[in-house]
């Protein structure tokens, strides 16, 4: 997992966590540490989304990363199992 955790630093994003579940109030958006998402990731807790641009994706990603436009994210790019937690992750910090 040490590469893991290097190649996760040295994207320098934000990392954003989200569940689908409308429901959950207590759950929804927030952030996570560097150690929460390859804990996630050793878990396969999670399915993680990078919002970069393709060509940036394709140079490196989160291990397990799934490219999606953040603008167009369709149903299908999602897991059909409404109960996984979603990690969004971008190089925008904003």
């Amino acid at each position: 997992m040490h590469k893991t955790r290097i190649a996760m630093l040295g994207l320098g994003v934000a990392l954003i966590a989200c569940s689908l579940h409308a429901e959950a109030k207590n759950e929804g958006f927030g952030e996570l540490t560097v150690d929460q998402v390859q804990d996630l990731i050793a878990k396969k807790d999670a399915d993680i989304f990078d919002n970069n641009g393709k060509d940036v994706w394709e140079k490196g990603h989160v291990p397990t990363a799934k490219w999606v436009s953040f603008k167009d994210v369709k149903e299908s790019d999602l897991p059909a199992d409404h109960a996984r937690k979603l990690i969004f992750y971008c190089a925008n910090t904003h």
